[in-house]
Formats: structure tokens, sequence, C-alpha cells
């Protein structure tokens, strides 16, 4: 038997890594998480599982495209790289702190649906829903069947 595809939603700053880099690449490591939760639902995701990409930091932040998991997790490899930006002295390869999935282009959407949009239907989404919840900076977050079917439909 074979598990239930599930659904996530990955930010983005666009000037760091945009849709349209996932587009012109096609697959790409989603490295440099360092919040254990985001970690922790990363972990969770299996290949073949939905993916919204959603821009942050930037004028308009929104979801912008959609991507699949195309990779079980694996170890973060700029956690052992003492150059970059997302190195963890605490980390061996034995014993890796942080892992990643790849991710892989599925298509951009017809336009942005922007954060204040979404903020809109917070109470069809549900309390559960970390995005629009106060204070949540989460950049890997759960999103259910009927909550990616909302917000594909705002498209």
């Amino acid at each position: 038997m074979t598990a239930r595809r599930r659904y996530w939603l990955m930010k983005s700053e666009p000037d760091a890594f945009s849709i349209d880099d996932l587009q012109r690449i096609g697959t790409e490591p989603w490295t440099g998480v360092r919040n254990y939760q985001a970690r922790n639902n990363m972990r969770a995701m299996q290949v073949g599982d939905g993916v919204l990409f959603y821009h942050s930091s930037c004028d308009i932040p929104g979801i912008v495209g959609v991507a699949t998991v195309a990779t079980p997790p694996y170890p973060d490899p700029t956690q052992f790289d003492s150059k970059s930006d997302y190195y963890d002295a605490k980390a061996t390869r034995e014993q890796p702190r942080w892992e990643l999935v790849d991710v892989t282009f599925e298509r951009k959407l017809k336009r942005t649906i922007a954060l204040e949009e979404i903020r809109q239907h917070a109470d069809a989404l549900g309390e559960g829903f970390a995005l629009t919840q106060r204070g949540s900076r989460l950049s890997v977050l759960p999103v259910t069947a009927s909550q990616w079917k909302l917000l594909l439909s705002l498209e």
C-alpha cells in the first residue's frame, strides 16, 4: 500500500532562489533550512508530495508556483561546508543535524496568490494553518488536502 500524497508550503526569498530559478533548473535541493520544526517537516516528506512555492521577503509575498518533492530527505551538505552561510560546526557526517529534499518544478501560477488574499480566507483554511497565524515565520509547513485545493482555487 502506498502512502497518501501529502502537501506542503515552502518559502524562498526570490532574490535568493525564485520560482523562475526552479523552472530554469528543473530540480533543486532545498538547502539552508535551520529551523528544527521546518527540518522535521522536511523529514516527513515523501517523493511525490505536492509543494506550494511561496515567495517571501519581497514586495508581494505569496504563492507563485507548484513543485513536487523529488527525493526522500537526506543530509543537507551545506551544514558541513565551513565556507557556507549554513555551516553548522556541531554537525558531523556521522550525526548530521539538518536534512533537505530536492524539489522539482511543476508549474508557475497564472498570478501570485498574495498573502493578503490568503489571509482573507483564514477562516476557511482553519486555525491550524501556520501561514496565517500571527508570529509564524516557519519556512516549511504542512498543508492539508482541503487547504491545497482552496489555495489553488484562488489562482
